[in-house]
């Protein structure tokens, strides 16, 4: 059983009236799981994903800004969506396209770049978002049969009945005193039980208890028969560490990614509490940004340098030692030299509110990023994402002085491929704007 909510939804056991108030139902045990989560009763993190809150009377835990696949011990899983893609900001969401433009962005996001382009396909079978991770996990391994799983020369140690490889001397005379007949021996044998192997059949074991889709599991269960030969990973960590994958193991490449991910808790929030129900969570922060930073290394010029992270300055320094690391998301450097520092912000621009809903720390936050990486001279640009009534920059700049201006500027997110920061139409890469 599956539930969808959108981030900073609700989720309730109750019957809630939804003309007064927008909710997702769970099981009651789901629920009571999650709160007991929220109070902090749990181990693990998952408890910052979420926020036990009260809304028109009701009891309710609210989904935070994460997205992804949210697991509890009864067997169910919540999938978290994106607020993306939106036509107007009070309009309903598909939830179809709000979850092909999050796998798109994961794309982008460390370990979760082998996720398929395939989005057609996804959207055409409104598989959940869990499903989609299992299935391409299932599609990368069965490629990598029909090709062949690679063996090795494998270390056996053995207490034979004839002689084979080396003897060790001192296993023989504490195990055959005795018995003279056998041979306590080490030799390398060419098997199929490998690392890579184990770590991956280790994977698709563990996905029986999540895959709930027919075709997922009826591929699952062949991919099984396939690996029959291949015990699992007893000491998964040793066979990550003794995985080594030269030229001829390309094409373990992508299922070992995905076992990798599936074995640690499929997420850069790996979490875990006491009943082991894991979680597949995304700061979507850090996804948006992710996302951002790869489309405009895309676009620069040639010579326009891109840094993602910078940490070169710091706010202040005390008794001699630089304190509070400055990091903007995004640092480009023209070939002349000069900077532009930009930061993405993972919120919607609202035209008609009150400072266009900008918060105040946000600035304070791009000031001293202008004092420490610009001189206090240049240009300083916060990226939020576009929607119908934000589909160009704010006309006029926030100006901290005359030589220090802050641009208000969207990012399109296009399922066509043509993703964009959208400049001010006087912007040049040189890093100043007419």
């Amino acid at each position: 059983m599956h539930t969808t909510v959108f981030e900073y939804g609700y989720l309730t056991s109750q019957e809630v009236d939804q003309t007064v108030l927008k909710t997702s139902r769970i099981s009651e045990n789901a629920y009571n799981y999650l709160k007991e989560v929220c109070l902090g009763s749990e181990e693990g993190s998952i408890g910052k994903c979420l926020n036990l809150t009260k809304r028109y009377g009701y009891e309710l835990i609210q989904v935070k800004n994460y997205v992804g696949v949210l697991f509890t011990p009864t067997g169910e899983h919540i999938e978290v969506l994106p607020k993306v893609g939106r036509k107007q900001k009070n309009s309903k969401l598909s939830v179809e396209e709000s979850r092909e433009m999050l796998l798109m962005m994961l794309q982008h996001l460390g370990s979760f770049r082998h996720v398929s382009t395939n989005q057609a396909n996804i959207a055409s079978k409104k598989m959940p978002l869990l499903e989609v991770f299992i299935n391409q996990f299932l599609q990368a391994v069965n490629s990598l049969v029909k090709k062949g799983l690679k063996s090795d020369y494998v270390t056996q140690v053995e207490n034979l009945n004839y002689k084979k490889g080396k003897l060790l001397t001192a296993q023989q005379v504490k195990h055959n005193l005795v018995n003279k007949h056998k041979f306590y021996v080490e030799y390398d044998e060419y098997l199929i039980n490998r690392p890579v192997n184990r770590l991956i059949k280790t994977a698709l074991h563990k996905l029986t208890r999540y895959a709930m889709l027919a075709s997922n599991q009826k591929l699952l269960r062949e991919l099984q028969f396939a690996f029959h030969d291949v015990p699992e990973s007893i000491f998964v960590k040793q066979d990550l560490n003794a995985v080594k994958l030269d030229r001829g193991m390309r094409d373990y490449h992508v299922p070992l990614a995905w076992a990798k991910l599936i074995l640690e808790g499929f997420s850069p929030l790996s979490m875990k509490g006491e009943h082991g129900a894991i979680s597949l969570l995304f700061p979507m922060e850090a996804v948006f940004e992710s996302y951002v930073v790869s489309v405009l290394r895309s676009e620069l010029p040639d010579g326009v340098e891109l840094t993602s992270q910078a940490c070169s300055e710091y706010l202040v320094k005390h008794n001699e030692r630089s304190q509070f690391q400055l990091k903007p998301d995004l640092l480009i450097t023209s070939p002349g030299g000069s900077k532009i520092v930009l930061d993405t912000k993972w919120k919607l621009i609202d035209l008609e509110e009150y400072h266009y809903g900008i918060s105040q720390a946000d600035l304070y936050q791009m000031f001293a990023y202008g004092q420490k990486y610009l001189g206090g001279q240049g240009d300083l640009f916060l990226i939020y994402p576009a929607h119908e009534d934000f589909t160009k920059p704010i006309a006029h700049s926030f100006n901290f002085s005359n030589s220090l201006k802050l641009w208000v500027v969207p990012f399109i997110s296009d399922l066509q491929g043509k993703s964009r920061l959208i400049w001010p139409e006087t912007f040049s890469y040189d890093g100043s704007i007419s």
